[in-house]
């Protein structure tokens, strides 16, 4: 479930704690004063909290105040105000605390607002997204034929163009669709007089994506609203691996690959 505003201001000097429990959402804090606790509760049962990674992802022009993990008493700054690192996110357990944050001592009192947006999700997810040992490693046939279940979205298409974003450290993949098999949210559409389906995946910068000619079969996440690339085998090595593990009876779930 998805939550957002909680617009907050506050103009005391003390500690005001807020619960949150929603699986995803943005906190916004007005002119921050003193502190606020965000405590991260999801409708889920508390069994199933240590296999939560929390992930959030500060706006652009946020300022004014610290945030830091905080655990009994104990606190770790994980974003220091100010700072300019467009699109950072940044991840941590659940069980390693929750969220402090301090408003700054502030000179002049132009409007400052502190916020972020925030994501809940399983451990095993958000390795997927965050596989820092080896982020632009091939997927390995089972790899590719669990993604094709567990995605967010699965297309067949072709790659129409990169842009790379040096200062996110991303590049941009523009995919125009052939045949849409799952999408979670609505990122590929429908565009122009031409009838096709577009849209864009997110990848890092390091991985080195070239448009080239082909079709592929493109898997992955959605992550802040973006789609973020998974799996991304060509689509005739696609075909082959479904075929050979549907033969043996150990496909994981149908697609119907044609």
């Amino acid at each position: 479930s998805s939550c957002s505003g909680l617009t907050h201001e506050s103009h005391k000097k003390d500690v005001e704690q807020v619960y949150l429990r929603c699986s995803e959402g943005s906190i916004e804090w007005m002119y921050p004063t003193g502190a606020l606790i965000v405590n991260l509760r999801p409708n889920t049962s508390p069994a199933s909290y240590r296999h939560l990674t929390v992930c959030i992802k500060p706006f652009k022009d946020s300022a004014g105040a610290n945030i830091y993990l905080e655990k009994t008493g104990e606190l770790k700054l994980l974003v220091r105000d100010g700072a300019r690192s467009p699109s950072q996110v940044y991840c941590f357990g659940y069980e390693q605390g929750g969220l402090f944050i301090e408003a700054t001592p502030q000179q002049d009192i132009s409007r400052k607002i502190t916020g972020f947006q925030y994501e809940l999700m399983n451990k095993g997810i958000a390795a997927d997204l965050h596989t820092a040992s080896a982020p632009c490693r091939p997927c390995s046939d089972t790899e590719v034929l669990l993604a094709v279940c567990t995605s967010d979205f699965v297309i067949r298409g072709s790659i129409q163009d990169v842009t790379n974003e040096a200062e996110e450290q991303e590049s941009v993949i523009h995919v125009g669709v052939n045949k849409l098999y799952r999408q979670k949210s609505k990122v590929f559409q429908l565009t122009g007089q031409s009838g096709n389906w577009r849209g864009q995946i997110k990848t890092l910068l390091q991985c080195g994506v070239k448009p080239g000619d082909g079709d592929f079969l493109f898997t992955g996440r959605m992550h802040f609203g973006e789609a973020r690339l998974g799996c991304a085998p060509r689509f005739k090595d696609f075909q082959r691996m479904y075929k050979e593990a549907k033969d043996k009876g150990l496909n994981p779930c149908e697609i119907g690959p044609d």
